[in-house]
């Protein structure tokens, strides 16, 4: 490891560093507008100049290799002299827009402009003036603005894996273009984030708040099953903007569109007070009380049978414990997390966990994709494998649906045929996996949630087993959830009893008149019309599917409202925090479980929040365990059988509109429009 010394200060740093981070690690910052430690080195800003012994000139740190025995000086005369330079130089042509921009208060531009500029310009050539570019509906452009550090155009060649922007013209006639199309990358919005100035601006988020009137809460994200580490910012008991925080292990410093700009939904179709069906068949406001006296009395004499309760998709880990607690009390069996029909849950907890982990992706060298699109299901994930594959050495096969995933892939085939020809090695693929020695395979809910779902995952298992997947300090095998909820109600078995139905069990008893009462806890994806004939309890935030369908609403909170603890899918627990406070007479999901349990006269036994986290404790001890991994341990699960002959397919048709959540948001409206309804006029396809 190199040793240098840094104004006076011996530092030894590990090999392969930059001068700029050897500065940083002896702890002096260095300004900088185009270097970004998760991009390539440009080095054309020239503000990271620093002084270096025997150089006649300053030499730009960001890519200048850190050496054995060099001497750097990072604030001398000329050092200073330089960087005072570079900025005049930057803001020759920049407009003096600071009053009416939305980076205003968090711009790189004017922080190192008051910490390392000149106080006064020496030119008075008129500024160039750049016409704004087209990018889309969430990215608004001011591209006078520019000062071309490209981290743009690097960012979307690297990491989104979408070569849609580059320059045009040179010199001071450089600009940034798409030439005039929509940047078509679910992580299109981390532009924003890492433009250095107001160049490339939220476009949903114009004009709508200063950063120092916002409250920022750290939370975490339920749009899909990752667990991206969020900031939620809030004015008032508005969701003003959804940012990424920083986790190394899961999302590092990005989030997907959805994510990011799903959270204007939160408005719009909220459920702020109870409701009960009348005779009429109306839905009319009601009290607390009577919500609950109207469930009491209906559930008053009813065998456990007869009750059926479903789990939504972003519910969490508290509601699901108090769900499960609740229909204990009520004798009933009928309890099931997955609303989709995925066959997991029954077996080993390694059976449903991405065991390699989203970081452990870096250290494999074949992956085996099945029935899963992660562009559209899990993009941090897609994110990640495509890192991987940029280093070199990772072949992935695919086994599904043909797809573009931003890196090169093998298509294998469509269905189960292809993946049992894998598992018999009669497949060239398996020589990959054969010869890799870190190899992973990803079951998708497009292989589990079918009626062979069972079958599939002991295939895979199989796969995982023969193919040395499985070693002392390696789990290559995977299940990729699309649902936040997922993990936590297979951990706290929300999952049919003895005798007990699953979703379509259910639904198949409401039709034949053998189940009468349903309590759906944010439940909207499933087929509601087949509910008719049940007497349905609705619990939720947005008036979707299962509120129309309900006779009972009870108002809950969504996931910036609350104080809920979620596990993602490769098992992490994480907690998300209470941003802004529901509308209305809204509560708490397991505050209203534990209320109406009083009036069934079989109170839960629990008070408050804390006492809630004992009792998952008691049930689980992996939620004591927050933002660590507990490798599960490997056993049996799946159930060899039959395989279909149909052919995978991602349960994501839409990657803007998944839930109740962003099914209201105006912003996945535009996106939709954009990007999702153009394709499938050009193919014909619907739905």
């Amino acid at each position: 490891m190199p040793t240098l010394e840094i104004d006076g200060k011996e530092v030894t740093v590990p090999q392969g560093v930059n001068v700029l981070q050897a500065c940083e690690i002896a702890g002096q910052e260095i300004p900088r507008f185009c270097y970004h430690e998760r991009l390539s080195i440009a080095g054309n800003c020239r503000m990271c100049l620093v002084e270096m012994e025997r150089s006649p000139k300053p030499i730009a740190s960001c890519h200048m290799p850190a050496q054995d025995g060099m001497k750097i000086w990072t604030d001398t005369e000329m050092v200073r002299k330089a960087r005072r330079g570079v900025m005049e130089f930057l803001l020759i042509n920049h407009p003096l827009d600071c009053p009416i921009c939305d980076q205003g208060g968090e711009c790189d531009l004017q922080d190192q402009a008051m910490a390392y500029g000149f106080d006064r310009s020496r030119f008075e050539e008129n500024k160039r003036a750049v016409p704004e570019k087209e990018m889309g509906p969430l990215i608004k452009t001011i591209m006078t603005r520019c000062i071309h550090c490209t981290r743009c155009i690097r960012f979307a060649a690297e990491v989104a894996g979408v070569e849609e922007i580059g320059a045009i013209g040179r010199g001071e006639h450089m600009e940034i273009s798409t030439l005039e199309r929509a940047i078509n990358s679910e992580l299109s919005g981390n532009l924003v984030d890492i433009c250095p100035v107001g160049a490339l601006t939220s476009r949903p988020y114009a004009f709508s708040a200063r950063p120092w009137e916002l409250r920022k809460t750290p939370s975490i994200d339920v749009m899909d099953a990752v667990g991206s580490n969020i900031r939620v910012d809030t004015r008032g008991r508005d969701v003003m903007r959804v940012l990424p925080r920083l986790h190394e292990d899961v999302n590092e410093e990005w989030i997907d569109d959805k994510t990011r700009h799903a959270c204007d939904g939160l408005r719009r179709q909220r459920l702020d007070r109870p409701f009960v069906r009348n005779k009429k068949g109306r839905l009319e406001e009601a009290s607390w009380d009577e919500a609950f006296t109207a469930i009491a009395k209906h559930l008053k004499n009813k065998k456990g049978e007869q009750i059926a309760a479903i789990a939504g998709d972003q519910c969490d880990a508290e509601s699901l414990l108090a769900l499960r607690d609740f229909m204990g009390t009520l004798g009933s069996p009928n309890i099931d997390c997955r609303q989709d029909g995925a066959k997991v849950g029954d077996g080993a907890r390694s059976g449903y966990l991405f065991n390699t982990t989203i970081a452990g992706i870096e250290e494999a060298d074949a992956c085996l994709l099945v029935g899963t699109n992660p562009r559209r299901e899990a993009a941090m994930v897609n994110a990640r494998l495509r890192k991987r594959f940029l280093k070199g050495g990772f072949k992935v096969g695919v086994v599904g649906e043909q797809m573009d995933l931003t890196y090169e892939t093998e298509y294998l085939g469509a269905g189960p045929e292809t993946l049992q020809q894998v598992a018999d090695g009669k497949h060239p693929f398996a020589e990959t996996l054969k010869n890799a020695e870190k190899p992973m395979i990803v079951l998708g809910q497009g292989a589990l949630a079918r009626e062979d779902g069972a079958a599939v995952l002991a295939l895979g298992r199989e796969i995982a087993e023969n193919f040395g997947m499985v070693q002392d300090e390696w789990n290559g095998f995977n299940v990729l959830h699309t649902a936040a909820s997922r993990v936590a109600g297979l951990d706290l078995g929300l999952v049919p009893g003895k005798g007990g139905r699953d979703v379509e069990g259910i639904l198949a008893g409401v039709e034949q008149g053998e189940v009468e009462t349903v309590y759906l806890l944010a439940a909207d994806e499933l087929d509601t019309s087949r509910l008719d004939k049940a007497f349905v309890i609705y619990q939720g935030h947005h008036g979707d599917a299962g509120a129309h369908a309900a006779d009972v609403i009870l108002p809950g909170a969504a996931y910036t409202e609350k104080n809920g603890t979620y596990v993602n899918t490769e098992g992490r627990v994480q907690l998300g925090r209470l941003a802004a406070f529901p509308p209305g007479e809204a509560r708490d999901d397991w505050s209203i479980l534990r209320a109406l349990s009083a009036y069934t006269g079989k109170t839960l036994p629990y008070d408050n929040l804390g006492q809630v986290r004992q009792k998952l404790i008691e049930t689980a001890d992996t939620f004591a365990r927050i933002d660590q991994l507990a490798p599960a341990k490997w056993g049996t699960f799946g159930k060899s059988g039959k395989l279909g002959g149909e052919p995978f397919r991602s349960p994501v048709a839409n990657f803007y509109m998944t839930d109740p959540i962003s099914r209201n948001s105006e912003t996945m409206a535009r996106c939709t429009e954009a990007f999702i309804l153009p394709k499938r006029e050009a193919t014909g396809t619907h739905g």
